[in-house]
């Protein structure tokens, strides 16, 4: 160490050496700056950076061996051939080049690439020291360039692995340290292990101090020229590559203009218009896509403007931006395209969506107002036109007994056959449920609209067809006409309602004309709910009572409670009117709690061998809190849960059997009995008394009535009372009138008996009272 100490102290030009020292600096810096910017760049221009990083490695490492030999002041004068000393050149950037496409290789890449580094300089340091031309013998002490080549190994073997560990400015900084003591350390330990014994025999060259200044500021200049350009261009390159990139990220295609043809594009612009980016090139944009304001595309504008273009059939829209800018030294027009056909699509869906119902599409409730304002708007006093108000029968039973999906099923089967009815200019909607609408076009006269009406009642009846198809349902239609039924959008809509609610009355699957005297029966209808909603809480409902008798011995063994309404200035109003207002407007639920609780009070002070039977609404069915009611009734009254029977029809069976079959196991558990009213109508299913805890059967007054002429009649009531025996269920026969009626019940061997023929609904039998006066014997 002393003697390299030595050899730079004193056989060296300090000055020359520091420049060798700045060189060497400058030069590993800028070589692990190149292999950086080698890392980052794209595949297709990495081995580019990788050559570039290793003519500035092996360049800067034999300028600066070159300039610290040219510092060497030896006892002799020392030359150097020309020729060594560019080999000596080649050789190092050969030898870099080949490390580091080795490094890309290698698995232990700092050890591999330290290695041929090493070998790199030493052999470049040789065939420079090869190419000496001195009057003298050049010799070397081995073990001092042993030496050398060990620490400058090591030393290399650490700037190549801190370059792939460290990260930041420290990747550069760090290695080129290493590195820079490593260059050092092989050059001027192999100086100080060599020996020159001068030798006459040999001739030297003449000593030329300027030459050798010329050398040294020539070999100096070149360098930093060389070092400067590429650590420069690779700092510009990355700029440029991360701008690219940064361009190519964006959601924009972007292009330059000039003279009407593209000079540069990014990917996306290419990838936009679905071609090659060197097939766009040169090519003028108005003959990729037309501008819909029929400028050239490339004109500059104040704001974007969307453009069409023609691709595989369809047409894309792309929103259009162009600014002028300065490119290249030239005035050249930026343009900036965004693909909106998806968001265009999706738009018209969206619109689509807002004015037509999702599952018929069929116009929704938002596009018939306004076709229907729109209309009203553009009729003069002459013209007229027709509103039909269509609803579906038999709708509701159809999706609680098969479903909703075969519910929606039906609603599009419907959607088809009004679609297929309706003339050019009719709109035809669907409002919501199972309501539908048609506003016909202006001229339509209402007799027009009456053969509309009909058309579309035949089409049901010949594609909806109960007896092939159980899912089929029928419809009934209000017809109103504009402006004799009603001169704004409100008006004209209120006289359809009442037509379809007049036609429903009338038997429904009809059709019916808007009647002024329907605006007096509906203001007296919303009148009647509007004091039925106070008539709890008024005093003015009470309950009146029907026996039920006992067919084997003749006795009352329990009532039927009836809910009647005594209006302060109405009088009585029947029950067929005021309960279908209560069903309809929700107050049922309200008014059955009170019949409930009134009628358990009541009966709790009858004779106990009494019982008590009240009707249970579809709606207050649906309730999950039903068993909650009727517990409470039953502690605050005090009655028996066993004498109370609660009658419910087959249509509070329909809506979810699961959870209509725990509110009845509910009720059961309360020692309540479950009572089939009304069997024989509607659906009467054999398999709801079979799923459901049915304790009674109650025959439907209708085939009582009817079967004293009717044989087919009296053969149902046979089958229901058989029905009932074998399932060990009693059955009541309601509606009994007559003797020869309760005859026939008798002798078809009926359980209990009720109807007028054991007395009308009256008030509450005397507490505790033995009736007696309704004793009838068996026939």
């Amino acid at each position: 160490m002393f003697t390299v100490l030595e050899c730079v102290a004193i056989q060296h030009d300090h000055a020359v050496v520091l420049l060798a020292a700045v060189i060497c600096l400058l030069g590993m810096f800028a070589f692990f700056h190149l292999l950086l910017r080698a890392e980052e760049s794209p595949a297709g221009r990495k081995p580019y950076w990788v050559l570039v990083a290793a003519v500035a490695g092996g360049l800067s490492v034999w300028a600066t061996h070159f300039v610290a030999m040219l510092a060497y002041k030896g006892a002799v004068p020392i030359g150097y051939d020309f020729a060594f000393t560019a080999l000596s050149a080649v050789l190092a950037v050969f030898g870099f080049w080949f490390a580091l496409i080795t490094r890309s290789q290698a698995a232990h890449s700092p050890v591999i690439v330290g290695t041929l580094i090493t070998l790199s300089v030493a052999v470049m340091h040789f065939v420079g020291m090869a190419g000496m031309d001195v009057a003298a013998t050049i010799s070397y002490r081995w073990s001092a360039v042993v030496g050398g080549f060990a620490v400058a190994w090591v030393s290399f073997l650490l700037a190549f692995f801190l370059f792939r560990r460290l990260g930041s400015w420290q990747r550069i900084a760090a290695p080129a340290g290493s590195a820079i003591f490593a260059i050092c350390a092989l050059h001027f330990t192999a100086m100080s292990a060599t020996v020159l014994s001068p030798d006459p025999s040999v001739s030297g060259p003449d000593p030329d101090n300027v030459a050798r200044l010329i050398m040294i500021c020539a070999i100096s200049g070149v360098t930093f020229l060389i070092l400067s350009t590429t650590a420069a261009a690779a700092l510009v390159d990355r700029y440029l590559v991360d701008l690219k990139g940064l361009v190519d990220a964006t959601l924009d295609g972007l292009a330059v203009v000039r003279d009407g043809r593209i000079v540069e594009l990014n990917t996306r612009f290419a990838g936009l218009l679905g071609r090659e980016e060197a097939s766009l090139l040169g090519q003028n944009p108005d003959d990729l896509f037309k501008a819909i304001d029929g400028q050239p595309a490339y004109l500059p504008r104040h704001a974007p403007v969307e453009a069409v273009r023609e691709r595989a059939g369809q047409a894309q829209i792309f929103e259009l931006s162009v600014r002028t800018i300065e490119f290249r030294g030239h005035p050249c027009e930026v343009m900036a395209i965004r693909d909106l056909t998806e968001k265009r699509e999706a738009q018209r869906e969206i619109e689509y969506l807002a004015r037509h119902d999702v599952l018929t599409g069929l116009s929704n409730r938002t596009m018939f107002q306004t076709r229907l304002h729109q209309q009203i708007e553009l009729c003069d006093e002459e013209d007229q036109f027709a509103l039909l108000a269509l609803d579906l029968d038999r709708f509701k039973a159809v999706n609680d007994i098969f479903g909703h999906a075969e519910g929606d099923r039906v609603l599009k089967k419907v959607a088809a056959i009004l679609d297929e009815c309706a003339r050019a200019g009719d709109v035809v909607a669907r409002l919501g449920g199972d309501e539908f609408v048609i506003l016909t076009a202006r001229q339509t006269r209402a007799e027009e609209a009456r053969l509309l009406a009909e058309t579309i009642l035949g089409m049901f009846a010949l594609k909806m067809n109960v007896a092939n198809d159980p899912t089929s349902v029928g419809v009934s239609i209000g017809i109103a006409v504009f402006p004799r039924d009603g001169k704004d959008h409100e008006s004209i809509m209120h006289a359809a309602d009442l037509a379809l609610y007049r036609a429903k009355m009338g038997g429904r699957g009809i059709l019916a004309f808007y009647d002024p005297l329907m605006d007096q029966e509906a203001r007296e209808r919303r009148q009647l709910e509007t004091d039925l909603r106070l008539a709890i809480n008024r005093n003015e409902l009470l309950l009146n009572y029907q026996p039920v008798l006992s067919v084997e011995c003749g006795q009352v063994v329990g009532y039927e409670a009836l809910v009647r309404w005594q209006h302060p200035t109405r009088g009585v109003v029947p029950p067929d009117v005021f309960i279908p207002i209560a069903e309809e407007s929700g107050i049922i639920i309200s008014l059955g709690e009170w019949v409930l609780r009134e009628a358990c009070r009541q009966a709790s002070t009858w004779a106990p061998h009494l019982k008590i039977a009240v009707n249970v609404s579809p709606l207050q069915f649906s309730l999950a809190n039903l068993g909650h009611v009727v517990c409470t009734a039953l502690m605050q009254t005090g009655l028996s849960p066993n004498r109370l029977e609660l009658e419910i029809t087959e249509a509070a069976l329909l809506k979810d059997r699961k959870a209509t079959l725990i509110i009845l196991n509910q009720l059961k558990a309360l020692g309540v009995a479950i009572v089939m009213d009304d069997f024989g109508t509607g659906y009467s299913s054999l398999s709801n008394l079979q799923s459901f805890p049915f304790d009674k059967i109650k025959i439907d007054r209708s085939f009582i009535a009817a079967m004293s002429d009717d044989d087919n009649a009296r053969a149902i009531v046979r089958a229901v009372i058989g029905l009932g025996r074998s399932l060990d269920l009693p059955v009541t026969a309601e509606g009994i009138e007559t003797d020869a009626q309760y005859r026939m019940v008798v002798d078809e061997g009926c359980a209990q008996a009720q109807g007028y023929l054991f007395g009308k609904p009256d008030v509450a039998p005397a507490p505790a009272a033995n009736p007696a006066r309704r004793k009838r014997h068996p026939v």
